[in-house]
């Protein structure tokens, strides 16, 4: 499974951004998709998730302001950030798990909060 994301960039506080991770080398709507985030020193964390059927759930951090939603007819998940903080300042990765349970990453991309 090969993932890109893209989107990324830099927004002032209070800004949005939407992110996108399109997907390909498996079938799509079986997978579970997910989208975490990393700042140096710190571990990776879910963000947001959503299954195979369309289920979500969200890091407390970002309830209310994020939403994952996914597009199984263009292969591609999204992460609409709305009210973004300079706290949400991080590299942000796609995460897909597949139906045996394999996991693949993208290579991430950069988002930045400006305050």
């Amino acid at each position: 499974v090969q993932l890109e994301e893209s989107g990324g960039g830099l927004v002032q506080a209070g800004g949005s951004l939407r992110l996108s991770c399109a997907a390909a080398g498996s079938i799509f709507s079986r997978n579970a998709m997910g989208w975490y985030r990393q700042v140096p020193g710190k571990q990776r964390e879910l963000v947001a998730a959503i299954t195979r059927r369309g289920s979500t759930n969200y890091a407390d951090s970002v309830k209310g302001r994020f939403t994952i939603s996914r597009d199984n007819a263009k292969n591609t998940v999204y992460l609409q950030m709305n009210s973004l903080k300079p706290e949400d300042t991080a590299v942000y990765y796609c995460n897909a798990v597949t139906v045996v349970g394999d996991e693949y990453w993208g290579k991430g991309t950069l988002v930045t909060v400006s305050s």
